[in-house]
């Protein structure tokens, strides 16, 4: 099916749906434009961001057809240019409603909205719409300068500054429709939403959200542990895609502008390994298996020996060692064990536990850097989550060399976790030691601080307007150590508290919304390169940074979703999902 084959199916898709145009033409009546109809389409080849024309009417389908001209007359021009252009998507937008603001309203909104790119409206810059743009060309072109979320926090925000960036939406005019600059941003604006609807490569066509943080995504009527199998396992591929020949990853990008995040890092490296464990433990598939085995092989070629019993993951680019490379290469190598039921670096797994222990204060804390090749200290402490992988990795090694000594080392890291209440960092590598360590230690104050640290962040967490990865992550492990709790028949006082159907509900919340970070290609096609980024998960508050780590956490959460999602439906009522999923 080809471009007008698509245009075609999208138009009777649309027109055909009575309902639907009652309710635009409504909106559009309450915005005072009962006979001025917008309709925005939008081609991609998949190769480049999307070209958008749009046009106005007396009726959808005037509209309609006029910008549809625009994109033929586009199309022609390419034709006597000898440029092949093989339309794989396209994207038609109606809009429903349009609201006039000030431009230093502007300022109004990115104060509410909190985070950046999470204005969610389309906005002309005229009434007749002759300078328009959808919501995702908006913030696919960074047109509007958010202020940072510490700028937010202490209400730092210039109410009579123009936030909106002349700069780039000229160059966006200029690079991509040989426009003329615009002199000056209007002091009037033309906020709007907008009815979509987005047909892919394989003809299928989707309904889209059209409000709130879900705007742009295919409607997705139940969140189900298939839905998001497929998902996880498109971006376990879209990982093992970027893997270059020596064993690494290409690291990321900001895909707004195409840009390769120009560094690497070696406990991400490591964690990501995980995500191609999950691949293979999901398809089965040997073909991961080369891949997975360089992506190892590329980690054990940083590692060194301080003597012949202690190994040491180094960051060699800055003379490194850091306490959760040496944790986390312990749980990557030992899940890589487990899967392909071997015990071929077992060796390699005693020697960095023992690395992990000499790292230990006698208190249990840990010392979080040394350098590098000396192995002296040099940071007692960096990031919070370094605690976690170390216990968690030594916990790890106990299971599989069954050696005292690590679980006594675990012990006395979890010890400091409960003396110093961990519970306020919700940390999931905190949740993944606790669940760990019970196995073994089934301690009842190990279990009430296990439950505490999702507990006491269930809120949080379920209100969190950011995808916000690892929140899932903690979420799905912690629910793993609940139901061996109940299984094991104890009786701790603090669950009298504890609602097992609001943590059900929690997860799916985070489930559903955490969706709005997966590059479909109604998302991808708005980024300068979208098959750079198609079928990765990014971070839409950080320039939709899609990076390895961020991919790898969301895979990470999600995998063991799709394992409990049957028992964590069942503690969610008809209500709730209806209410959820209609939002």
């Amino acid at each position: 099916m080809g471009l007008n084959e698509k245009i075609s199916a999208l138009k009777e898709h649309v027109l055909s749906d009575s309902t639907l145009l009652e309710e635009i033409s409504h909106g559009m009546a309450q915005s005072g434009r009962e006979d001025s109809f917008v309709v925005f389409i939008s081609i991609c080849d998949g190769k480049s961001r999307a070209l958008v024309f749009h046009d106005s009417g007396a009726s959808v389908s005037d509209a309609w057809n006029k910008a549809y001209s625009r994109v033929a007359a586009k199309i022609k021009e390419f034709a006597v240019q000898k440029k092949k252009y093989n339309t794989v998507w396209v994207k038609v937008d109606v809009v429903d409603s349009v609201q006039e603001i000030n431009v230093l309203d502007i300022n109004k909104r990115m104060r509410e909205v909190y985070f950046a790119n999470f204005y969610r409206n389309g906005l002309a810059f005229d009434s007749d719409f002759k300078t328009a743009f959808l919501e995702a060309e908006v913030n696919g072109n960074k047109m509007l300068q958010y202020y940072s979320e510490g700028e937010v926090r202490r209400n730092d925000i210039g109410y009579q500054s123009n936030r909106v960036s002349l700069e780039n939406v000229n160059a966006y005019l200029q690079r991509y429709y040989k426009r003329a600059p615009i002199r000056q941003i209007p002091e009037r604006l033309f906020e709007f939403t907008a009815r979509s609807f987005f047909c892919d490569e394989n003809n299928t066509i989707y309904d889209l959200y059209s409000s709130g943080q879900d705007t742009g995504r295919r409607v997705i009527h139940e969140t189900t542990g298939e839905v998001i199998r497929e998902t996880i396992t498109k971006a376990s591929r879209y990982l093992e895609s970027i893997m270059l020949p020596d064993g690494r990853f290409v690291y990321g990008y900001f895909p707004m502008f195409g840009n390769n995040i120009d560094t690497y890092n070696i406990v991400r490296h490591a964690s990501t390994l995980w995500s191609l464990v999950n691949l293979y433990r999901m398809t089965g598939d040997d073909r991961v298996l080369p891949k997975l085995d360089a992506a190892v092989d590329y980690m054990i070629t940083q590692i060194e020996y301080s003597d012949k019993d202690t190994a040491y993951l180094v960051e060699h680019n800055v003379n490194e060692v850091k306490l959760g490379a040496q944790g986390v290469a312990i749980i990557m190598l030992t899940e890589y064990m487990s899967v392909l039921e071997t015990d071929k670096y077992a060796e390699l797994v005693r020697c960095l536990a023992n690395g992990v222990i000499k790292m230990q204060n006698p208190d249990g804390t840990f010392i979080h850097v040394l350098e590098y090749p000396s192995y002296e200290m040099k940071e007692t402490f960096r990031i919070i989550y370094y605690d976690g992988e170390a216990v968690f990795g030594l916990t790890r090694a106990y299971s599989l060399l069954k050696d005292e000594k690590y679980l006594q080392a675990a012990k006395a890291g979890v010890e400091n976790f409960i003396e110093k209440n961990y519970v306020i960092h919700r940390d999931h590598w905190v949740a993944y030691s606790m669940n760990e360590i019970t196995q073994y230690l089934p301690d009842p104050r190990y279990f009430e601080f296990a439950m505490r640290n999702v507990w006491e962040n269930l809120e949080e967490i379920y209100n969190r307007g950011t995808s916000y990865h690892t929140y899932l992550e903690l979420l799905m492990i912690s629910w793993q150590t609940l139901e061996r709790l109940l299984e094991s028949g104890q009786e701790i006082p603090y669950m009298s508290q504890f609602s097992i159907e609001r943590f059900a509900q929690t997860i799916y919340r985070r489930a559903r919304h955490m969706l709005n970070g997966f590059f479909y290609p109604e998302y991808a096609m708005y980024m300068k390169q979208p098959q750079q980024i198609l079928d990765s998960f990014m971070v839409r508050h950080h320039n939709y940074r899609t990076r390895i780590d961020d991919v790898q956490h969301f895979i990470g959460g999600y995998y063991f979703y799709t394992i409990y999602y049957d028992r964590i439906r069942a503690h969610l009522s008809e209500e709730f999902l209806a209410e959820i999923d209609s939002i």
